[in-house]
């Protein structure tokens, strides 16, 4: 059944309208929780943050989102399921980002750092439920999702407690810390680079038709941390180290240059999230415009950049008109965070999530920073982490995939009903 080209433009000037809505929830939510731990720590004020996700936010979604969009739009359920009958897809595709925005909305106005992914995977399962049975779900790659939602935090988790133990024994509890940390932050800085430098190489070239080998790759990822470990040292030479200096002045200095490599780390972050997570805004988009398109539904399409703006536009004006309650949640109410002890958590997320971008594979954002978060607390001992938050969050997490489905078959049938 071809869609008629009228009725075509309007269905896709709704889709674009809630798909901006949706990334606008996302950046309130999912881009507060890879900020918070910036602000939180006092390495970044609010405004800062918002500066600095205005611009690797933007330039991960647009240079490296593609692949994982293709994961959303036709991983989960078939596209051939709604061949007879491709409105319906368009229709539960709309129906899925409004659900998941809405709920995102009411998560973010409570101050409840929940998964977007979460959400719009419950949403799309649930569309697809009433519309096509539950033989129309890939139950596989369904479970495949919700297993790295477990394995995401755990990951990062540990990551980030094994980091910060090291650098609590090698670095900060020692008698000159300002020495050490200067010692080891151009090598902390290579690693960090190199990670967001690979996955850039990896998927911000595929998608611009410009591809290397995997030698080219190496070396011009490894040629790229280079210089920047040698800026970061040069940025850090003239700060001295005093052993006589009191210890709790050598502290304070000492933090600053993790203050420094926290907002590069940031910087990883935002970019790292822009990639992997403006697929829940452009996925089902993507799903809508090629339906539209072709008159029918296709196995495959090209996601346009001008979805990709809207989805990397949106997500910045999320985060910087609405994003500060769930910033205090993650940035304060977990544990108490120190620019090493959030350099620690951004650095174990971004390189979870960095990897995740690479296989395409839709991780939660927010699974990954609480785990790392998490991580940072229990190193530090049980009594660091404030469990009731943590419990509070859990449930949030557990009532997200019901509410997104629930949301999006209410407004599934309103839609089909309506057009």
């Amino acid at each position: 059944m071809e869609l008629a080209l009228t009725g075509g433009l309007v269905l896709l000037i709704i889709a674009s309208i809630v798909g901006l809505y949706m990334a606008w929830a996302i950046g309130a939510n999912d881009v507060a929780n890879a900020m918070g731990t910036s602000v939180g720590s006092g390495t970044l004020t609010f405004k800062q943050a918002v500066i600095v996700a205005a611009i690797f936010e933007f330039a991960g979604a647009v240079i490296a989102g593609s692949s994982v969009s293709g994961t959303i739009r036709k991983g989960i359920v078939p596209p051939e399921v709604f061949a007879d009958t491709p409105e319906h897809l368009v229709y539960g595709m709309i129906a899925s980002l409004l659900a998941a925005a809405v709920w995102l909305n009411i998560a973010s106005r409570k101050g409840w750092p929940v998964s977007t992914t979460h959400t719009i995977v419950g949403a799309i399962v649930g569309f697809a439920i009433v519309s096509a049975g539950m033989d129309a779900v890939r139950w596989g790659k369904v479970g495949t999702i919700v297993a790295s939602w477990v394995v995401s935090p755990v990951l990062s988790g540990c990551t980030a407690f094994v980091l910060f133990t090291l650098l609590r024994k090698y670095v900060i509890a020692v008698k000159d810390p300002i020495r050490r940390t200067k010692a080891v932050a151009p090598y902390l800085v290579f690693l960090t680079t190199i990670i967001i430098a690979l996955v850039t190489l990896w998927k911000g070239l595929k998608h611009l038709d410009l591809e290397l080998g995997p030698v080219q790759t190496a070396a011009l990822a490894i040629g790229l941390s280079t210089v920047a470990a040698m800026v970061c040292k040069l940025l850090i030479r003239r700060m001295d180290s005093d052993p006589e200096e009191e210890e709790e002045s050598r502290y304070k200095r000492m933090e600053k240059i993790f203050g420094i490599l926290q907002i590069y780390t940031a910087c990883a972050v935002a970019f790292a999230h822009g990639s992997n997570d403006v697929a829940n805004a452009v996925g089902p988009m993507a799903a809508v415009y090629s339906t539209i398109k072709e008159g029918t539904v296709v196995a495959q399409s090209t996601v346009p950049m001008w979805m990709l703006v809207i989805g990397a536009t949106g997500i910045v004006v999320g985060l910087a008109t609405y994003g500060y309650r769930v910033m205090e949640t993650v940035g304060k109410k977990i544990t108490h965070l120190t620019p090493s002890r959030g350099y620690t958590a951004e650095f174990a997320a971004a390189v979870t999530i960095v990897i995740a971008s690479r296989l395409g594979l839709p991780i939660s954002t927010t699974h990954t920073l609480v785990g790392a978060v998490l991580g940072v607390g229990l190193a530090r001992g049980i009594a660091a982490t404030n469990l009731g938050t943590v419990g509070q969050i859990a449930m949030s997490w557990i009532i997200t995939l019901p509410a997104g489905a629930g949301l999006s078959i209410l407004f599934y049938w309103g839609l089909a009903a309506a057009l």
